[in-house]
């Protein structure tokens, strides 16, 4: 793939040498913190969740509608904005899309009823997808031999992001209340923009065809390539078990059992970033051919971890243990997820993440609602049922990953993506 001169230059240290990855420290850093920040737009509100069914007079249920369409938008955004990362300048198109995040933000933190705050929440989930369009961007840059390294390193920023966010929410929010957490938000996309804009090497397109045909080439990857199905899937089943217990844990913990205010539900979200330290890892994990020994036992950890929170409803420091094993599972998932599909076709990375996004965030929105409704009929051990069983339908699932037949290109994709 083409590089810029400005990339080429960026990439010189002081001494005139290259880093043996091919992209330069700062670069990767500025991936990582504009992922984090950018994918951070859509967790803001999951430990508001309880104030803000107080404030707009909600239900538990039709509150967590408010994670659920930031989802969706996601997914739209995913799936009609994301393709365009082949389609057009990369840097152009990560700066208009934060203008508009920036703008929903802001209508976010002014509204005045609920229905406004969804359909801001709406806008901003979509296009807050620019987190999806630097990552297969860092990907395409780096060399083939240090991709998985480069993309777990980029990933660990936005995880990081999904983690620390509800920590910061619930900070701001107990100090200067929810409308400034949006508004917050928006003064930082204004300046992520303006940063992105000078610091990142424009990018060419890697397709010329009309933006129809981009997005009809989109679904047409998931019939070229079983791989992209089968990863997608997987992921959706990790990320409805994922949303399902940061969506209603924050209902527990500031319920009759543990009377924890926002200050106490942000700092119990902090116990999730220690899950963060394992995108390294699972980027080294791919790089050595260990994708589909390391997702079994992914799904394994999901799925115990996600018992043992269940049953240990009045302990504080299982439900803890159990989120770190359960975000560190989701996040090795993902990560060997994305090291697949980016080697099945180097000429659509952005539509390839795009159909891979979309998948999984289906599976997220449907597990933020499902959660909030098996929390309002059975309580945290319902939810705690529920989690349980969605890695473990995907580790069955994965128990036929090489009877399940398919051929062609992307029948080889997959083999090599499991580092068979």
């Amino acid at each position: 793939m083409p590089q810029s001169s400005a990339l080429r230059a960026a990439r010189r240290n002081s001494t005139g040498a290259e880093p043996d990855h091919g992209i330069p420290g700062w670069l990767i850093a500025l991936f990582a913190v504009a992922c984090g920040m950018t994918v951070a737009n859509l967790y803001y509100a999951q430990p508001l969740l309880s104030s803000l069914r107080d404030v707009f007079h909600v239900s538990s249920a039709t509150a967590g509608l408010l994670i659920t369409l930031t989802q969706v938008g996601y997914v739209i955004g995913m799936l009609f904005l994301v393709p365009l990362g082949d389609r057009l300048e990369k840097r152009t198109l990560i700066t208009t899309l934060l203008v508009v995040t920036t703008l929903a933000l802001v209508a976010a933190g002014l509204a005045t009823g609920f229905p406004m705050l969804l359909a801001a929440s709406l806008i901003s989930g979509a296009t807050s997808v620019v987190a999806q369009i630097l990552v297969p961007f860092a990907a395409g840059l780096a060399p083939d031999h240090a991709r998985g390294r480069i993309v777990g390193r980029v990933m660990s920023g936005l995880l990081t992001g999904i983690l620390l966010s509800r920590t910061v929410s619930s900070l701001v929010s107990d100090i200067a209340g929810w409308r400034v957490v949006y508004l917050g938000s928006a003064v930082l996309m204004a300046l992520l923009a303006l940063t992105l804009r000078a610091a990142l090497p424009r990018h060419a397109p890697t397709t010329a065809v009309p933006y129809a045909q981009v997005l009809r080439s989109t679904f047409a990857l998931m019939r070229t390539h079983p791989a992209l199905v089968r990863r997608g899937l997987y992921q959706a089943a990790m990320f409805a078990a994922f949303s399902a217990f940061w969506t209603t844990v924050s209902y527990l913990l500031t319920g009759p059992h543990f009377h924890y205010s926002q200050v106490g539900v942000g700092l119990f979200a902090l116990v999730g970033a220690a899950g963060a330290a394992v995108a390294p890892l699972a980027g080294r994990w791919a790089d050595r051919g260990l994708t589909r020994t390391m997702t079994g036992i992914a799904f394994g950890a999901a799925a115990l971890a996600f018992a043992v929170a269940g049953l240990a409803g009045h302990s504080i420091v299982l439900i803890a243990l159990a989120a770190v094993v359960l975000d560190m599972a989701v996040q090795t998932t993902m990560i060997l997820g994305q090291h697949t599909i980016y080697r099945l076709d180097p000429h659509a990375r952005a539509r390839l993440n795009a159909a891979f996004i979309a998948t999984f965030f289906v599976g997220g929105a449907l597990g933020s609602q499902i959660g909030s409704i098996a929390y309002r009929d059975g309580g945290w051990g319902a939810v705690g049922v529920l989690g349980t069983a969605l890695p473990a339908l995907a580790l069955l699932y994965w128990t036929t990953e090489y009877r399940s037949g398919g051929s062609g290109k992307g029948a080889a994709g997959a083999t090599a993506g499991a580092g068979a």
